[in-house]
Parts: C-alpha cells; sequence; structure tokens
C-alpha cells in the first residue's frame, strides 16, 4: 500500500512498513530525508505537477538514493467509507439490492452506493486523515 504524503503530514503515524509513498504535494527537504532515513522508502510515486516542481537538489538526492521516482495520474479525491464497508456494498450489489435497500443496510448516502457502484475500481480511499493508494 502507498501512503500520500503531504506538507502537513506527520511522519511519525505512517506505518513502521511503509516502504512507498505517493507525494500529493511538494515536501521539504528534512521531511523528505526524514521519510528516507527512518522510514526506508524506497519507491516514491507523484504527479507531474508535483514533479515539476520539486527542486532539482531534491532530485538528485532522491536519485542518490536510489529510490525509484514514478509519475503517476491519480485524480479525484479519495472516498471516505471504510474498505469493509466497500466491499459489503459491492457483495449486496452483486446480490440484486436496490441501491435504496443498500443505503438502508449500510447506513451510506445513495449517493456514494451509486458512485461507488458506478466507478468500482477505486484507486484510494480514506482512513482517517491518511490517503491509501491500493494500487
Amino acid at each position: 500500500m502507498k501512503y500520500g504524503i503531504d506538507e502537513h503530514t506527520n511522519i511519525s503515524r505512517l506505518p513502521k512498513d511503509a516502504h512507498e509513498i505517493h507525494l500529493i504535494r511538494p515536501i521539504k527537504k528534512s521531511k523528505l530525508d526524514e521519510l528516507i532515513t527512518i522510514r526506508q522508502i524506497k519507491k516514491i510515486s507523484l504527479s507531474e505537477s508535483c514533479y515539476k516542481r520539486l527542486p532539482e537538489k531534491t532530485l538528485k538526492n532522491l536519485k542518490d538514493s536510489n529510490i525509484e521516482l514514478s509519475i503517476e495520474k491519480k485524480r479525484g479525491r479519495a472516498l471516505d467509507i471504510s474498505l469493509e464497508t466497500m466491499l459489503q456494498i459491492i457483495e449486496l450489489r452483486k446480490d440484486y439490492q436496490s441501491i435504496r435497500e443498500i443505503e438502508r443496510l449500510t447506513n451510506t448516502p445513495k449517493s456514494t452506493v451509486h458512485y461507488l457502484l458506478k466507478y468500482a475500481e477505486r484507486g484510494k480511499i480514506k482512513k482517517g486523515s491518511t490517503i491509501i493508494y491500493l494500487k
């Protein structure tokens, strides 16, 4: 799993086994150095616009640290429902339940249920204040 990082992310709250991150916005060099040394990050993904805004020194530092950089397109806001609820919604729909019935059973708004079913292959979810990238 990848974890979304921005300038306000508390590095100490990242799991110890986190080896991949996604830079939502460019971060300070000190925070990046902390990620590299303390969390042993091996792969960083980021958007093209974020890559363009990273300073040359930071890019050189990442290259010298043998960290793989990949430019990815991750559009849209992360869904703010649990993975278990998502799986439950998808399973209920496979059992031919109506959207209104799924709404009632899961206490999830009808529009969210419809959106989730329409775009079932979501690439990121929100767990508390942390964005987790599934792919």
